[in-house]
Protein backbone atom coordinates (compact mmCIF):
# COMPACT_ATOMS: atom_id res chain seq x y z
CA UNK A 1 0.00 0.00 0.00
CA UNK A 2 1.22 3.31 -0.76
CA UNK A 3 1.18 6.13 1.35
CA UNK A 4 -0.71 9.20 0.80
CA UNK A 5 -0.31 12.77 1.89
CA UNK A 6 -3.65 14.29 1.84
CA UNK A 7 -2.15 17.60 0.58
CA UNK A 8 0.02 16.07 -1.93
CA UNK A 9 -1.33 13.41 -3.97
CA UNK A 10 -1.01 12.73 -8.24
CA UNK A 11 -2.95 14.82 -10.57
CA UNK A 12 -5.93 12.79 -11.55
CA UNK A 13 -5.97 10.96 -8.35
CA UNK A 14 -10.01 9.69 -7.42
CA UNK A 15 -11.46 9.28 -4.16
CA UNK A 16 -15.38 8.61 -3.92
CA UNK A 17 -17.96 6.07 -2.08
CA UNK A 18 -19.28 2.63 -3.47
CA UNK A 19 -21.89 0.80 -1.78
CA UNK A 20 -22.40 -3.05 -2.18
CA UNK A 21 -26.39 -3.95 -1.93
CA UNK A 22 -27.92 -7.46 -2.60
CA UNK A 23 -29.71 -10.13 -1.07
CA UNK A 24 -28.65 -11.09 2.71
CA UNK A 25 -25.33 -13.72 1.81
CA UNK A 26 -24.97 -12.06 -1.60
CA UNK A 27 -21.03 -12.10 -0.25
CA UNK A 28 -21.28 -8.04 0.56
CA UNK A 29 -18.95 -8.83 3.40
CA UNK A 30 -16.66 -10.99 2.12
CA UNK A 31 -16.17 -8.60 -1.14
CA UNK A 32 -15.33 -6.00 1.46
CA UNK A 33 -12.85 -7.65 3.07
CA UNK A 34 -11.21 -8.65 0.41
CA UNK A 35 -11.18 -5.37 -1.57
CA UNK A 36 -9.68 -4.08 1.95
CA UNK A 37 -7.44 -6.11 2.70
CA UNK A 38 -8.11 -7.04 6.63
CA UNK A 39 -11.19 -8.44 8.31
CA UNK A 40 -13.60 -5.24 9.03
CA UNK A 41 -16.91 -6.96 7.96
CA UNK A 42 -18.53 -9.92 9.62
CA UNK A 43 -19.07 -12.70 7.52
CA UNK A 44 -21.75 -15.69 8.29
CA UNK A 45 -23.66 -18.18 6.23
CA UNK A 46 -26.59 -16.89 7.89
CA UNK A 47 -28.48 -14.06 6.06
CA UNK A 48 -29.03 -10.37 7.72
CA UNK A 49 -25.72 -10.51 9.55
CA UNK A 50 -24.40 -7.20 8.76
CA UNK A 51 -26.29 -4.91 10.37
CA UNK A 52 -24.12 -1.92 10.72
CA UNK A 53 -22.91 0.23 7.80
CA UNK A 54 -19.11 -0.44 7.95
CA UNK A 55 -17.08 1.51 5.76
CA UNK A 56 -13.95 -0.23 3.81
CA UNK A 57 -11.16 2.28 2.50
CA UNK A 58 -9.26 1.01 -0.65
CA UNK A 59 -5.90 2.84 -0.79
CA UNK A 60 -4.16 2.48 -4.04
CA UNK A 61 -1.50 4.35 -6.19
CA UNK A 62 -4.13 6.48 -7.93
CA UNK A 63 -7.16 6.10 -6.17
CA UNK A 64 -9.08 5.55 -2.84
CA UNK A 65 -12.41 3.81 -2.95
CA UNK A 66 -14.43 3.83 0.69
CA UNK A 67 -16.60 0.93 0.55
CA UNK A 68 -20.06 1.01 1.92
CA UNK A 69 -20.99 -2.25 2.99
CA UNK A 70 -24.74 -2.00 4.12
CA UNK A 71 -27.33 -4.86 5.59
CA UNK A 72 -28.83 -6.98 2.88
CA UNK A 73 -32.86 -5.61 1.38
CA UNK A 74 -34.99 -7.20 2.00
CA UNK A 75 -38.90 -7.06 2.80
CA UNK A 76 -38.99 -6.11 6.55
CA UNK A 77 -41.18 -8.17 8.86
CA UNK A 78 -40.34 -6.51 11.93
CA UNK A 79 -38.98 -2.61 13.36
CA UNK A 80 -35.70 -3.57 13.11
CA UNK A 81 -35.96 -4.78 9.20
CA UNK A 82 -37.33 -1.63 8.44
CA UNK A 83 -34.77 0.44 10.10
CA UNK A 84 -31.95 -1.85 8.39
CA UNK A 85 -33.57 -1.48 4.87
CA UNK A 86 -34.22 2.55 5.64
CA UNK A 87 -30.33 2.70 6.43
CA UNK A 88 -29.94 0.78 3.20
CA UNK A 89 -31.53 3.62 0.96
CA UNK A 90 -29.91 6.74 3.31
CA UNK A 91 -26.70 4.99 2.60
CA UNK A 92 -27.53 4.60 -1.51
CA UNK A 93 -28.49 8.51 -1.80
CA UNK A 94 -24.89 9.33 -1.09
CA UNK A 95 -22.60 7.11 -3.01
CA UNK A 96 -21.30 7.49 -6.57
CA UNK A 97 -21.46 4.07 -7.84
CA UNK A 98 -23.29 0.69 -6.51
CA UNK A 99 -22.37 -2.49 -6.74
CA UNK A 100 -25.24 -5.17 -6.71
CA UNK A 101 -24.11 -8.26 -5.62
CA UNK A 102 -25.62 -11.44 -6.90
CA UNK A 103 -24.00 -15.20 -5.76
CA UNK A 104 -23.73 -17.11 -8.93
CA UNK A 105 -24.18 -20.33 -7.62
CA UNK A 106 -27.88 -19.14 -6.83
CA UNK A 107 -30.82 -18.60 -9.47
CA UNK A 108 -32.12 -14.68 -10.29
CA UNK A 109 -35.19 -14.43 -8.18
CA UNK A 110 -38.02 -12.49 -6.86
CA UNK A 111 -35.41 -10.82 -4.41
CA UNK A 112 -32.96 -9.61 -7.09
CA UNK A 113 -35.49 -8.27 -9.21
CA UNK A 114 -36.68 -6.35 -6.00
CA UNK A 115 -33.53 -4.79 -5.43
CA UNK A 116 -32.66 -4.21 -8.73
CA UNK A 117 -36.09 -2.06 -9.05
CA UNK A 118 -35.12 -0.04 -5.78
CA UNK A 119 -32.11 0.44 -7.54
CA UNK A 120 -33.50 2.18 -10.45
CA UNK A 121 -35.07 5.04 -9.05
CA UNK A 122 -31.28 6.47 -8.09
CA UNK A 123 -31.11 8.48 -11.62
CA UNK A 124 -28.00 8.82 -12.80
CA UNK A 125 -26.17 6.99 -10.27
CA UNK A 126 -24.05 4.04 -12.11
CA UNK A 127 -25.11 0.10 -11.18
CA UNK A 128 -22.45 -2.65 -11.62
CA UNK A 129 -23.61 -6.07 -11.44
CA UNK A 130 -21.21 -8.16 -9.03
CA UNK A 131 -21.45 -11.88 -9.63
CA UNK A 132 -20.04 -13.56 -6.67
CA UNK A 133 -18.81 -16.58 -5.51
CA UNK A 134 -17.92 -18.16 -8.90
CA UNK A 135 -15.93 -20.82 -7.44
CA UNK A 136 -18.78 -22.84 -6.61
CA UNK A 137 -20.08 -22.76 -9.74
CA UNK A 138 -18.59 -24.22 -13.20
CA UNK A 139 -17.56 -22.11 -16.47
CA UNK A 140 -20.95 -23.30 -18.56
CA UNK A 141 -23.03 -22.64 -15.33
CA UNK A 142 -21.59 -19.03 -14.63
CA UNK A 143 -21.82 -18.54 -18.35
CA UNK A 144 -25.36 -18.88 -17.65
CA UNK A 145 -25.87 -17.07 -14.99
CA UNK A 146 -24.43 -13.98 -16.45
CA UNK A 147 -26.95 -14.05 -19.11
CA UNK A 148 -29.77 -13.78 -16.68
CA UNK A 149 -27.91 -11.13 -15.11
CA UNK A 150 -27.35 -8.94 -17.38
CA UNK A 151 -31.17 -9.72 -18.88
CA UNK A 152 -32.05 -8.51 -15.61
CA UNK A 153 -30.49 -5.53 -15.61
CA UNK A 154 -31.83 -4.79 -19.35
CA UNK A 155 -35.34 -5.38 -18.24
CA UNK A 156 -35.73 -3.00 -15.24
CA UNK A 157 -33.06 -0.26 -15.38
CA UNK A 158 -33.42 0.05 -19.24
CA UNK A 159 -31.60 2.39 -21.39
CA UNK A 160 -28.05 0.50 -21.30
CA UNK A 161 -29.04 -1.66 -18.13
CA UNK A 162 -25.83 -2.58 -15.88
CA UNK A 163 -23.18 -0.07 -16.51
CA UNK A 164 -21.09 -3.32 -16.16
CA UNK A 165 -21.36 -6.90 -15.38
CA UNK A 166 -17.86 -8.58 -13.07
CA UNK A 167 -17.96 -12.02 -11.73
CA UNK A 168 -15.70 -12.64 -8.92
CA UNK A 169 -14.80 -14.63 -6.62
CA UNK A 170 -13.60 -12.77 -3.52
CA UNK A 171 -12.85 -16.36 -1.37
CA UNK A 172 -10.32 -17.39 -4.18
CA UNK A 173 -9.21 -13.22 -5.04
CA UNK A 174 -9.80 -13.93 -8.78
CA UNK A 175 -10.98 -10.50 -10.19
CA UNK A 176 -11.08 -8.67 -7.34
CA UNK A 177 -8.76 -6.39 -8.71
CA UNK A 178 -10.75 -5.89 -11.58
CA UNK A 179 -13.74 -4.86 -9.20
CA UNK A 180 -11.28 -1.93 -7.42
CA UNK A 181 -10.41 -1.08 -11.21
CA UNK A 182 -14.45 -0.95 -12.58
CA UNK A 183 -15.65 0.70 -9.58
CA UNK A 184 -12.46 3.35 -9.91
CA UNK A 185 -14.30 4.75 -13.26
CA UNK A 186 -17.27 6.44 -11.68
CA UNK A 187 -15.16 8.24 -8.86
CA UNK A 188 -14.76 11.98 -8.80
CA UNK A 189 -11.54 13.34 -9.27
CA UNK A 190 -10.60 14.61 -5.82
CA UNK A 191 -7.96 14.55 -2.94
CA UNK A 192 -7.84 11.44 -0.74
CA UNK A 193 -10.79 11.25 1.79
CA UNK A 194 -9.28 9.43 4.69
CA UNK A 195 -5.61 9.18 5.66
CA UNK A 196 -3.35 6.31 4.55
CA UNK A 197 -3.61 3.54 6.20
CA UNK A 198 -6.60 3.91 7.60
CA UNK A 199 -9.24 1.05 6.85
CA UNK A 200 -12.68 2.24 8.44
CA UNK A 201 -13.94 4.93 9.90
CA UNK A 202 -16.17 2.37 12.12
CA UNK A 203 -15.53 3.20 15.83
CA UNK A 204 -13.40 0.13 17.49
CA UNK A 205 -16.21 -1.03 20.06
CA UNK A 206 -18.58 -1.20 16.85
CA UNK A 207 -16.10 -3.45 15.40
CA UNK A 208 -14.95 -5.81 18.33
CA UNK A 209 -19.13 -6.43 18.74
CA UNK A 210 -19.71 -7.58 14.99
CA UNK A 211 -16.66 -10.25 15.99
CA UNK A 212 -18.11 -11.42 18.97
CA UNK A 213 -21.45 -11.46 17.32
CA UNK A 214 -19.90 -13.32 14.01
CA UNK A 215 -18.41 -15.77 16.68
CA UNK A 216 -21.68 -16.56 18.25
CA UNK A 217 -23.39 -17.46 14.99
CA UNK A 218 -21.28 -20.45 14.09
CA UNK A 219 -22.97 -23.80 14.47
CA UNK A 220 -26.57 -22.29 15.48
CA UNK A 221 -30.05 -22.66 15.07
CA UNK A 222 -31.03 -20.60 11.77
CA UNK A 223 -33.84 -18.15 13.80
CA UNK A 224 -31.00 -17.20 16.25
CA UNK A 225 -28.94 -14.00 13.94
CA UNK A 226 -32.33 -12.08 14.04
CA UNK A 227 -32.61 -12.28 17.96
CA UNK A 228 -28.85 -11.77 18.57
CA UNK A 229 -27.20 -8.20 19.23
CA UNK A 230 -24.13 -7.68 21.06
CA UNK A 231 -23.04 -4.78 23.16
CA UNK A 232 -19.51 -3.60 24.16
CA UNK A 233 -19.70 -2.12 27.87
CA UNK A 234 -15.73 -1.73 28.37
CA UNK A 235 -12.74 -1.78 26.51
CA UNK A 236 -9.58 -1.12 29.07
CA UNK A 237 -6.08 -1.42 28.87
CA UNK A 238 -4.31 -3.72 31.66
CA UNK A 239 -2.79 -1.61 34.30
CA UNK A 240 0.71 -3.09 35.11
CA UNK A 241 1.63 -4.97 32.12
CA UNK A 242 4.91 -4.82 30.78
CA UNK A 243 5.53 -2.59 28.14
CA UNK A 244 6.06 -5.45 25.33
CA UNK A 245 3.14 -7.35 26.36
CA UNK A 246 -0.21 -5.29 26.76
CA UNK A 247 -3.30 -7.02 27.12
CA UNK A 248 -7.09 -5.57 26.28
CA UNK A 249 -9.82 -6.48 28.78
CA UNK A 250 -13.11 -6.30 27.05
CA UNK A 251 -16.36 -6.82 28.93
CA UNK A 252 -19.64 -7.54 26.48
CA UNK A 253 -22.83 -8.72 26.85
CA UNK A 254 -24.73 -10.79 23.72
CA UNK A 255 -28.64 -10.16 23.76
CA UNK A 256 -31.31 -12.71 22.73
CA UNK A 257 -35.31 -12.41 22.49
CA UNK A 258 -36.26 -15.87 24.57
CA UNK A 259 -34.70 -18.40 27.50
CA UNK A 260 -34.42 -20.79 24.93
CA UNK A 261 -31.66 -19.02 22.74
CA UNK A 262 -29.31 -17.99 26.06
CA UNK A 263 -29.13 -21.90 26.32
CA UNK A 264 -28.38 -22.05 23.09
CA UNK A 265 -25.65 -19.69 22.92
CA UNK A 266 -24.48 -21.00 26.46
CA UNK A 267 -24.11 -24.68 25.54
CA UNK A 268 -24.30 -27.53 27.22
CA UNK A 269 -21.67 -27.00 30.10
CA UNK A 270 -20.84 -23.42 28.64
CA UNK A 271 -19.24 -25.15 25.60
CA UNK A 272 -20.57 -23.15 22.75
CA UNK A 273 -20.02 -19.76 25.01
CA UNK A 274 -16.37 -20.39 25.25
CA UNK A 275 -16.14 -21.87 21.70
CA UNK A 276 -17.44 -18.00 21.01
CA UNK A 277 -14.87 -16.58 23.36
CA UNK A 278 -11.81 -18.27 21.73
CA UNK A 279 -12.99 -17.54 17.96
CA UNK A 280 -13.88 -14.08 19.02
CA UNK A 281 -10.43 -13.53 21.05
CA UNK A 282 -8.41 -14.20 18.06
CA UNK A 283 -10.16 -12.00 16.13
CA UNK A 284 -10.02 -9.18 18.32
CA UNK A 285 -6.28 -10.22 19.20
CA UNK A 286 -5.49 -9.26 15.53
CA UNK A 287 -7.93 -6.24 15.39
CA UNK A 288 -6.41 -4.69 18.60
CA UNK A 289 -2.58 -6.10 18.21
CA UNK A 290 -2.71 -6.81 22.06
CA UNK A 291 -3.19 -9.93 23.95
CA UNK A 292 -7.39 -10.36 25.20
CA UNK A 293 -9.46 -11.10 28.18
CA UNK A 294 -12.42 -11.48 27.07
CA UNK A 295 -15.45 -11.45 29.81
CA UNK A 296 -18.87 -12.32 27.72
CA UNK A 297 -22.19 -12.53 29.32
CA UNK A 298 -25.68 -13.19 27.70
CA UNK A 299 -28.88 -11.39 28.82
CA UNK A 300 -32.22 -11.99 27.63
CA UNK A 301 -34.02 -8.88 26.22
CA UNK A 302 -37.36 -10.04 25.18
CA UNK A 303 -39.08 -9.02 21.71
CA UNK A 304 -36.15 -6.58 21.44
CA UNK A 305 -36.67 -6.20 17.29
CA UNK A 306 -39.92 -5.13 17.46
CA UNK A 307 -39.74 -2.36 20.89
CA UNK A 308 -38.22 0.83 19.91
CA UNK A 309 -36.56 1.81 23.12
CA UNK A 310 -34.77 -1.50 23.08
CA UNK A 311 -33.50 -0.91 19.65
CA UNK A 312 -32.35 2.36 21.02
CA UNK A 313 -30.37 1.17 23.91
CA UNK A 314 -29.06 -1.85 21.49
CA UNK A 315 -27.75 0.73 18.96
CA UNK A 316 -29.91 0.31 16.35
Amino acid sequence: MTELDPHNYPEGFKAGFASFVGRPNAGKSTLTNALVGQKIAITSSKPQTTRHTIRGIVHRPDHQLVLVDTPGLHRPRTLLGQRLNDLVATTLSEVDVVGFCTPADEPIGPGDRFIVEQLSRLGRTPVVALVTKTDKVNHEQLGTHLLEVEKLGDEVLGGQGFAAIVPVSALKGHQVQSVDEVLTKYLPDSPPLYPAGELTDEPEMVLIAELIREAALEGVRDELPHSLAVVVEEINAREDRPADSPMTDIYAFLYVERPSQKAIIIGKGGAHLRGVGQRARANIEKLLGTKVYLDLRVKVAKEWQRDPKQLGRLGF
